[in-house]
């Protein structure tokens, strides 16, 4: 098993010789929220595998507005689609919570890849859940409410911050989600006033889980059931 203290589920998935190859090339970094670790068309030269946190990939449109459609955590790697030559990313990866990830130069992980072995499996498995992630948020964002949506993406944060706590502001949550922000307020006050979230600056504390989930879309249980049935726990 890898070391300890990486909890990256690719990593600790890995046989002890696979990781042990990798080791010398991974560079532990503290990720600060809203740090951009590429812009769409920039090439990627590093690839990340978090710990702990939140990258989240935002389309942008026109130039100005962006919306996320997808999140990697614990559960995956950012930048797993280069490992297949698509090296210029199509959406910006932006830190969305404080994050600690195991850096690593992105031809390693090409190389290691190559090999054919466990990485190229849990790597094709990883594309597959962040591919099923991006097309259902497309729909999400498509046919579902704010206040659905809120609750779906909520519940996603706090299982990648393994916390009730989620270090948040309405601007950065309605940047997120493509809506302005009196929607975001509105949505959020709703939960509060429901005993379901504590919104108190820039942090929102979720007090009742379940009704979180029974609040959001069925988005977040299709999503959910699909990291299960590829045995993946967030």
């Amino acid at each position: 098993m890898p070391d300890p203290t990486t909890t990256n589920h690719i990593l600790t998935a890995l046989p002890r010789s696979d990781y042990e190859r990798l080791v010398p090339a991974l560079r532990p970094e503290e990720l600060s929220p809203g740090s951009v670790l590429c812009e769409p068309g920039e090439r990627l030269s590093h690839a990340y595998f978090p710990n702990r946190g939140m990258v989240s990939l935002v389309s942008l449109v026109g130039g100005r507005s962006f919306l996320e459609v997808g999140m990697i955590g614990s559960e995956g790697m950012v930048g797993v689609w280069a490992v297949l030559g698509q090296n210029r990313m199509p959406q910006r990866a932006i830190v969305q919570l404080p994050c600690h990830a195991m850096k690593i130069k992105l031809g390693t992980v090409k190389s290691e890849f190559k090999k054919g072995g466990k990485l190229q499996q849990l790597l094709f498995r990883s594309m597959h859940l962040l591919h099923f992630q991006v097309t259902q948020s497309a729909v999400c964002n498509r046919f579902h409410t704010v206040d659905a949506r809120l609750c779906r993406w909520l519940l996603m944060c706090r299982d990648r911050l393994n916390s009730n706590e989620v270090p948040l502001t309405q601007e950065f949550l309605s940047q997120m989600l493509g809506v302005a922000r009196p929607m975001i307020s509105f949505a959020a006050a709703g939960l509060q006033a429901s005993g379901i979230i504590q919104y108190n600056r820039g942090r929102i504390m979720i007090l009742d889980p379940a009704g979180l989930r029974s609040n959001a879309c069925d988005c977040y249980k299709i999503i959910m059931d699909q990291y299960r049935a590829a045995s993946v726990k967030l």
